[in-house]
């Protein structure tokens, strides 16, 4: 087995929403980083609209990590995560920068702290964006609106056509509920948008930084990059 790997990376957590990922790719794209997502949905092939998925082409430019990895019908963890982002850490030279984003506090704290819960250390240090809950509300709103004239109900026909039977951590996701009206999901991501900023708050010690490019960077500057250990990779490929 392939011994354990330290890298130098970017991290940028944040709730849905908050306009980290936007963020994220227009600083990676200066830094002609690669970017590994650090989001519990992504990884499932296929939901794409409901997830807020990047589009295709910036998934390609940025070669990015943690997206696609599994189908509806697999069970996913914070542990298997992990596994897959050694793997494409393992693709990523030496030579290029890593920016890891998302708003899955378990997995940064998989990634920093390891999977024992029996933590000793204080919780890790990382930027996490900070923004108003009723902008957030209104951008979930607006979002929503794009989802569902972009096809959301039609790809969840077809998810649940192609997969009739979800593994429990698929069935998570919002938006893909059969039955789930447009306010039933509106209301459904607003309380994970709480509950992801209250994660943070508890669970990490946050370098809340301003939604902007200016603010991540500065902070980026002042603090980064982290160096993180990723476990052996198990095949050496990209996720």
């Amino acid at each position: 087995m392939s011994a354990s790997l330290t890298r130098d990376a970017y991290l940028l957590a944040g709730p849905t929403a908050s306009g980290k990922s936007a963020i994220a790719a227009e600083l990676a794209r200066e830094m002609g980083a690669r970017i590994l997502s650090a989001d519990s949905m992504l990884v499932y092939r296929g939901m794409d609209i409901g997830t807020a998925k990047p589009p295709r082409e910036e998934i390609e430019e940025f070669g990015m990590g943690g997206v696609d990895v599994v189908t509806p019908a697999e069970e996913f963890s914070s542990g298997a995560w992990l596994r897959a982002a050694a793997d494409w850490a393992a693709s990523v030279p030496a030579s290029v920068p890593i920016v890891i984003v998302g708003g899955t506090g378990l997995y940064f704290s998989a990634l920093l702290r390891g999977l024992d819960r029996r933590w000793e250390k204080p919780p890790p240090e990382y930027p996490v964006v900070k923004i108003d809950r009723a902008v957030v509300r209104e951008r979930i709103r607006a979002r929503l609106d794009d989802m569902f004239m972009t096809g959301l109900e039609e790809e969840k026909r077809r998810l649940h056509a192609q997969y009739p039977v979800w593994s429990r951590t698929a069935s998570l996701a919002i938006g893909y509920r059969e039955g789930d009206s447009r306010e039933k999901i509106l209301t459904r991501t607003c309380q994970l948008a709480k509950r992801q900023d209250t994660w943070f708050r508890h669970q990490a010690t946050p370098l809340y930084v301003e939604p902007s490019a200016d603010a991540v960077r500065a902070c980026w500057r002042a603090r980064g990059p982290w160096s993180v250990t990723f476990p052996p990779a198990t095949r050496g490929a990209g996720i």
